[in-house]
């Protein structure tokens, strides 16, 4: 099975969550993991991965080039460019600036003199893979700094992960999604058996856990809830209610626990550091519901 694990929202804990539940599932199933925020990937750190095994280039971003000695300065695609991404350097030529240009090419359709201004593929990351010293592998990606396509490179760390899951004979991938319902998310989601959200008793959680499960239901997908830092505000209980009200199972509650930050500071899983913390006894019975329950 493939299981997507999303939020919605930032801070919400879905990569420590998720690498308890790799821990405690890893004696019990061949799985991979995918961290499929690429902008910000460190579910790697979490797993003790200190070096990547194999690394491949994403190359697929455009990027537009001036040909400084054929343009004539008239400074069109200065005026037009709608991402300002083109100045002016001190010897007067008009030069891109790579990190915030979209390769739109409106610079290159205003352009009076054919061919200045060209369109360029660049780089817009790395995917890499490793093996966490639980014994599965891992597979992330690194968005480079103001480059498109992070969709894209979740869509290839998965199709790596399938490939891989097909050779060692693996049985489940573990997806962690980034924040937020765009590109990285839904190329996340898109594809899974299923999708675990995330979410803490708070009001901007409940609003972008809902938005989050707009997607799940867009893929026709079941969706499943745990509730994290279930007891930071024990007087809400519009999470839940929602919850019933759109049938997904709440699998699990997490209670706030300092033994979190502390085992996040040992880049080690709170199961593995603390294992009888409160947390830790909570995500273990969630992990025991998700083997039972989901995964069989």
């Amino acid at each position: 099975m493939q299981v997507a694990i999303a939020s919605g929202k930032g801070g919400v804990g879905k990569s420590t969550i998720t690498a308890s539940l790799l821990y405690f599932l890893k004696d019990r199933y061949k799985l991979i993991a995918v961290d499929a925020d690429a902008e910000a990937p460190n579910l790697g750190l979490l797993l003790g991965v200190e070096e990547w095994e194999e690394e491949r280039e994403h190359i697929g971003a455009k990027v537009a080039k001036i040909n400084t000695e054929t343009c004539v300065r008239c400074g069109i695609c200065y005026e037009r460019c709608p991402y300002e991404s083109i100045y002016i350097d001190e010897d007067g030529n008009y030069i891109v600036n790579e990190l915030t240009c979209e390769g739109c090419n409106v610079c290159g359709l205003v352009c009076p003199v054919p061919g200045t201004i060209t369109l360029e593929q660049a780089r817009s990351g790395v995917i890499r893979k490793a093996t966490t010293k639980y014994g599965f592998p891992i597979i992330s990606a690194q968005l480079d700094v103001g480059r498109p396509e992070s969709g894209k490179l979740v869509t290839e760390e998965k199709e790596w992960a399938k490939k891989l899951m097909d050779e060692l004979n693996l049985e489940h991938m573990i997806v962690d999604s980034a924040a937020g319902i765009g590109c990285q998310v839904i190329a996340s989601i898109g594809g899974a058996d299923l999708t675990i959200l995330i979410a803490e008793p708070t009001p901007a959680s409940l609003s972008d856990v809902q938005r989050a499960y707009k997607v799940v239901q867009h893929f026709r997908q079941p969706a499943y809830l745990i509730i994290n830092k279930a007891d930071l505000n024990p007087g809400f209980t519009a999470l839940r209610e929602w919850a019933e009200a759109e049938g997904i199972p709440v699998i699990g509650e997490v209670p706030y626990d300092r033994a979190i930050p502390k085992s996040m500071a040992m880049l080690k899983p709170v199961v593995e550091a603390f294992p009888d913390s409160p947390a830790s006894k909570a995500l273990k019975e969630i992990a025991e519901r998700i083997a039972e329950e989901i995964l069989g």
